[in-house]
Parts: C-alpha cells; structure tokens; sequence
C-alpha cells in the first residue's frame, strides 16, 4: 500500500470511530431521558438546615416515624406513592399550618398529585402535627420555600 491509501484508510478509520462514539453517547442520552425513575424514588433533592430548632428535632422524629414512609427521608416524596413536602406547592401562603392539621386528623383528596387520597392518621396528635409543621418549615426555608 502506498501512502496516500494508508492516510485515507487512517482517515476513514479515525471518521468511524468518532461517529461511533458520537451515536452511542446521543443512544445513552435518548435511554437517560426516556427512562423513568424508580417507584418510590426521592422526588425531589433536599437540603437539610444545619442545624432544627427543638421543636423542628422533635418533628423530625416524628415524621420519621409516621410520615416518611409515603412522603419519604426529608420530605423528599417518594415516586408513584406520595409527593414531596419539601416543594413550592406547600410553601405556607399556598397550605398554611392548618392544612397540615386537617390533613392528617380528616386525611385529604388528591388535588395537585396524582397519588390518591390521603387518609387520616388517627395515631398522630394535634401536637405532633405541630412538631412534624415545625420540622418542615425548617427544611423549606433551608430550600428556599418560605
């Protein structure tokens, strides 16, 4: 073979190559994109403060043990079950304290999630819902939800 083949054959070779490279890392992408996360996986990333008030500790403990369960670690939400606490819609000029409150002494209709209802949790008292309402608020303004 002379030069000038050998050069063109590196050429093609090298070409292929990168158009190999290239459509594999775009057939990723595409898989990435369109592939959903698992049921019950975090919905949404949440930053903790550094430090919870005692009552915020309290209701932490709390929701840990009635809550987190459906609305998951840190109010995060847990995909295809319960949606995350930790987000803008439950800031406290769209769903102030007392919704809170209700929601958890009547349970509550599904409105903004496609979960289904919530139902009422007759083991959690007035005062741990306000304990659980303390914790949450911490961790949104910790989010920047005010």
């Amino acid at each position: 073979m002379n030069k000038l083949t050998l050069a063109g054959a590196a050429i093609i070779v090298v070409a292929l190559g990168a158009y190999a490279v290239t459509r594999s890392s775009e057939q990723t992408a595409l898989v990435q994109e369109t592939t959903a996360p698992a049921e019950g996986a975090a919905m949404v990333s949440v930053m903790l403060p550094d430090t919870l008030s005692p009552e915020g500790t309290m209701g932490k403990r709390a929701f840990d043990a009635v809550c987190a369960d459906c609305h998951g670690d840190n109010a995060a939400g847990k995909m295809g079950i319960a949606p995350p606490l930790i987000h803008k819609i439950y800031e406290p000029s769209h769903h102030g304290d007392m919704a809170f409150q209700m929601a958890a002494a009547n349970g509550v209709r599904a409105h903004h999630w496609k979960f289904g209802d919530m139902p009422p949790q007759p083991g959690v008292t007035r005062a741990d819902v306000t304990s659980i309402i303390a914790y949450i608020r911490e961790v949104q303004r910790a989010n920047g939800i005010n």
